[in-house]
């Protein structure tokens, strides 16, 4: 059994090409798999995530980090956290969680976290379609709509 992500490719799937969570129609496959690391060197831009991938209603994005992001809040969902490059602090309400390359971390619904990366860290991360990276606390870093890379 082939367990790698199929490649998204550049852009989302057409509407009509989308098989999974209830839309019609069944995608053709790429026969590429996604480079997580190589999609990462296509952008600079920190804390702007990009979509390589959906499965369902789920979207799989990289970002780009350095520097403190802001204390927010999914209310609705929980948020994974995959560390390719780096390592990245998760702050939490009780303490800290750090990850380093190949290291996942789920922050659960609801609970209030801020991701730390003294220097720049390449992460993917998992979250269902439409949710803002900024969550509860909006705000200068909040990501613009659905970008694919």
């Amino acid at each position: 059994m082939n367990d790698r992500v199929i490649d998204a490719q550049s852009q989302p799937p057409a509407p009509s090409q989308r098989g999974a969570g209830g839309r019609s129609g069944a995608r053709q496959p790429s026969l590429q798999p996604v480079n997580l690391l190589a999609k990462c060197e296509l952008f600079d831009e920190q804390w702007q995530p990009r979509i390589v991938a959906e499965v369902n209603d789920y979207q799989f994005k990289i970002a780009r980090v350095e520097g403190e992001f802001v204390w927010h809040a999914h209310e609705d969902t929980d948020e994974a956290f995959l560390v390719l490059e780096g390592e990245l602090r998760i702050d939490l309400p009780h303490g800290s969680v750090t990850l380093g390359p190949g290291e996942l971390y789920v922050v659960p619904r609801g609970v209030r976290h801020r991701p730390v990366a003294e220097r720049e860290a390449k992460l993917m991360l998992v979250e269902p379609r439409g949710v803002v990276n900024t969550g509860d606390a909006g705000g200068a870093r909040t990501a613009e709509g659905d970008r694919w890379v």
